[in-house]
Parts: structure tokens; sequence; C-alpha cells
């Protein structure tokens, strides 16, 4: 249903204005606060949380609204706890007697966000019925009314329920992607100057670049790839549950066997990568890997019918946003720091961004007007 009617082709290429929009206000934001030190998981959160929230639910949630019924500052929070409590180790799990005592109060805190998550959306489901209400014909304008007119569909095989989320996995993949990226090209300088090299010479330096660029831009494609290789944003893919007996590469997995695919140790092996522990997007230059699911080395979103239904959003919005901030800016490390000093810590959980949020210095590389006029 996902790939059919929420992220088909035809739906993604709708919203592309939506994307636009938001990047416009990323590069200008980034341009307001030249040559100042900023942490740079802000100004990307806010622009991947812009697209999907308004794709999805059909208006921005990090602006003030008089009738909003959660703050931007706490539907911020409620993301990143989600994410949190969505990657801990719960005792409990491991040692099912004792789960009743909520040991680290982790249980306590899932319970309170699903409160708060319930509310949120059914306030959104108000909105959205609220306005749909009387009209003849109506034209879905976002996610949320495609759902709510399949759910209206009494042939739907599959019913909807109310508990689907679309919100955060759309907005942590891109936001730690690009944050990595970034991340490893401070620590070798070189690469910005292939990149920036590579961007002049296809896009030029009157204009910025467009999604239908992408395909042009080889060395920026080189650098997602290997920062999805280095950095996965799951470490593990999500559970996989065997309906039979079966025999994969001469291991015997027996039926009712749950299986986590180790994305992380498969981006570091040795036996697959040469210099596994290297940032070196030159090594995808000459490959015709992919992430999409077809090359068992690299998979950043999955792979079969179970891959993550969003990768193609995803991807479009890591592609762009890298692409630009290369293109408009020069980016530096405060004054104070050596990239010697630059601490690339993990935080594992169901996503891996850094522990320390990276602080930088963006210096505008292109002529004035084109900041204030947007792609």
């Amino acid at each position: 249903m996902c790939l059919m009617e929420l992220f088909s082709v035809r739906r993604l290429d709708s919203y592309e204005y939506i994307r636009k929009e938001e990047m416009n206000s990323l590069l200008k934001g980034l341009n307001e606060s030249a040559e100042k030190p900023i942490t740079l998981k802000e100004h990307l959160s806010n622009v991947s949380l812009n697209v999907i929230s308004r794709m999805v639910l059909g208006k921005k949630y990090t602006d003030e609204s008089e009738n909003a019924i959660v703050s931007p500052e706490e539907f911020k929070k409620m993301l990143d706890e989600l994410f949190l409590l969505s990657g801990v180790l719960n005792i409990g799990d491991s040692i099912p007697w004792i789960d009743f005592l909520d040991l680290q109060g982790y249980i306590k805190r899932m319970k309170a966000l699903s409160k708060k998550f319930d509310r949120f959306l059914e306030h959104v489901l108000d909105e959205h019925n609220e306005r749909r209400k009387g009209v003849k014909d109506y034209v879905a304008q976002d996610m949320v009314d495609v759902l709510l007119q399949l759910a209206e569909d009494p042939n739907l095989e599959v019913k909807l329920e109310r508990h689907g989320d679309l919100i955060a996995g759309g907005t942590e993949s891109s936001t730690v992607t690009v944050e990595w990226a970034i991340s490893e090209m401070l620590k070798k300088p070189d690469i910005f100057e292939k990149a920036t090299e590579e961007l002049d010479r296809v896009i030029g330096r009157e204009r910025w670049v467009e999604e239908k660029d992408i395909d042009k831009l080889p060395y920026i494609n080189s650098i997602v790839k290997e920062t999805m290789r280095l950095h996965p944003v799951a470490p593990m893919l999500v559970p996989r549950f065997t309906r039979e007996d079966c025999q994969v590469a001469g291991y015997d997995i027996p039926k009712d066997t749950r299986v986590l695919v180790n994305v992380f140790t498969i981006g570091r092996d040795p036996s697959l990568w040469d210099q596994p522990e290297e940032f070196m997007p030159e090594r995808f230059l000459d490959k015709s890997i992919d992430v999409k699911g077809h090359d068992f080395e690299l998979l950043p979103f999955g792979a079969g019918r179970r891959m993550c239904p969003g990768y193609s959003l995803g991807l479009k919005v890591i592609q762009s946003s890298l692409a630009n901030l290369l293109h408009g800016f020069t980016w530096t490390l405060p004054p104070n720091m050596k990239k010697e000093d630059l601490d690339m810590t993990e935080i594992f959980g169901l996503s891996t961004p850094k522990k320390f949020p990276l602080v930088v210095i963006s210096k505008p590389r292109l002529s004035p007007h084109l900041y204030g006029h947007g792609l």
C-alpha cells in the first residue's frame, strides 16, 4: 500500500514543490547563520521534518500556530523520545519474569509517549475529516487524505488502523546520513574539493542543484553510498520471521526463527570491502552497486518486499540536501577545533546518530542573489 499509494513515482513527483520550498528555507537559514558556529543537525532535522509532515499531514508542525495541539519543541521531543525508546535494550525483554518491575523506567516512558502520540494523531484525523466533510469529489491533498479515502473502501483487504507511523523514519534517515557525510568530509578535505569540482562543472555557479540533476553527479552519489555503508541509519534491519524451515548460505534456519540482518557489520566486512574503516567514496565510482536492495553488500533500506517503503523519498531528500549543502557553502570546523578533534562516536539504537552533534561554520560560495531566490 505504501509503495502503490503513498510513495509511488507519480505521488512523489507531485510533492516535489514541497521539497523545493523546504530546501530553499534550509539554504536561506544557513546563509543567515553564515560564518557563525551552528549545530548542523538542527537545520537538517527541520527540513526533513517539514518535508515529511507536509507530505503526510498536510502542514508543518515546526511552526507556532494558535490551534496547534503540540508546540514545535514538544513535537520534536516526541520524535526524539520515539527513536530513543525504540532502540533501547529493555531488561524485561530478555528476562520476562521481571518485566513487570520496569527496572529502567522505559515501559512507563513508552506508555506516556503513546498517549501523547494518540492525542496528536486524533487531532490530525479530526482536522482532515473536518476539511473533507460535505465536499463532493474531494481531492486528496496529503497522505492522510489518501489513507482516509482508502479506509472507506469496503473492498479493501487490509483494514487501516491508527497506529502506523511515517514521520519519524522519514526525518531520522536523511538527517543522520547528511550529518555523517559532512563529518567524514571534514576529516578528509580533499573529498570536499572533488565534490565541489564536480558540482561546478556539471551545475555551474548560477543555480542550485535540482532533483533531476542527481543522476549526473556520480561523485556526490558515491559520497551518499559510502556514508550509508560506513554509517547505516539503522545498524540492524527490521526483524524477519521464517514461515518454514529454510537454508541460507549453508545455514539451516528453523521455522519460526526471528532473523535480524546486521548491515553495520556487512558494511565493515574486510572480505567485501577494501580498507572498510576508511571513508573512500571513490570505491563506488567503478562499481554498479546501488542502495535499493539489489546488492547484498549495501542494504541501508533493506531488500525485497519488506524493505523500507519510503526509501525513494529518503534518498531524494538525502541526495538533494547533501548536493546543495556542498554546492552552496564551504564547510569548516570552529576556530578552536582541528579535524583530529572531531568526535566520530556513534549512539547505537534503532538508528546510529553521532553521539556529539556536529558543530560547523558555513560560508557561502555562490552569487549572493541565489540565496534569496532559491531553487
